[in-house]
């Protein structure tokens, strides 16, 4: 990591917002992390979305979502070069999330911050579930929008049905 007090000090703000973010604290997330008129998010679920929602049926709703646990940010690296800095992370996390039981909830990231009028905003977070590797067969079905991989009894592939 560059030797920077104030991208160490974002890097602690952007690990306890992760725990926040865990735990459902959605205001203490926000507050830790402003983002950009123009942040976009690429989640875990897939997609792209442009904007965030702050109002309070928004931040009720992840709250809920998200119904406690911990994370720790292991940084990978760290990149500044002037009014940009970019985290690449791994957010280990376990809890609550959706209702399902307690579980490993980690997530690779990349976050980008921009400093608009002296303060640190959040303008892009990529996430995903990859933390494992998968091999290219998963790989092919995640990308055709299918489940989970298997091989059948002839040895071919096909996707996972419930």
């Amino acid at each position: 990591m560059e030797d920077d007090g104030e991208l160490a000090a974002l890097v602690r703000r952007t690990a306890d917002a992760s725990s926040a973010f865990i735990r459902g604290d959605m205001r203490i997330y926000v507050a830790l992390l402003p983002h950009a008129d123009d942040y976009t998010l690429m989640s875990p679920y897939g997609g792209v979305a442009h904007g965030f929602d702050h109002s309070d049926a928004s931040l009720d709703a992840t709250a809920a979502w998200f119904q406690g646990g911990e994370a720790e940010l292991e940084v990978v690296q760290t990149y500044r070069a002037g009014e940009i800095a970019v985290i690449v992370a791994i957010e280990r996390q376990h809890g609550v999330v959706g209702g399902l039981p307690a579980q490993d909830w980690s997530l690779r990231v990349t976050l980008v911050f921009r400093r608009d009028d002296g303060e640190w905003r959040l303008v892009h977070r990529h996430a995903d579930a990859l933390v494992h590797t998968i091999d290219h067969s998963q790989l092919s079905a995640l990308a055709r929008g299918g489940g989970p991989a298997v091989r059948d009894s002839s040895g071919g592939v096909g996707e996972k049905s419930d």
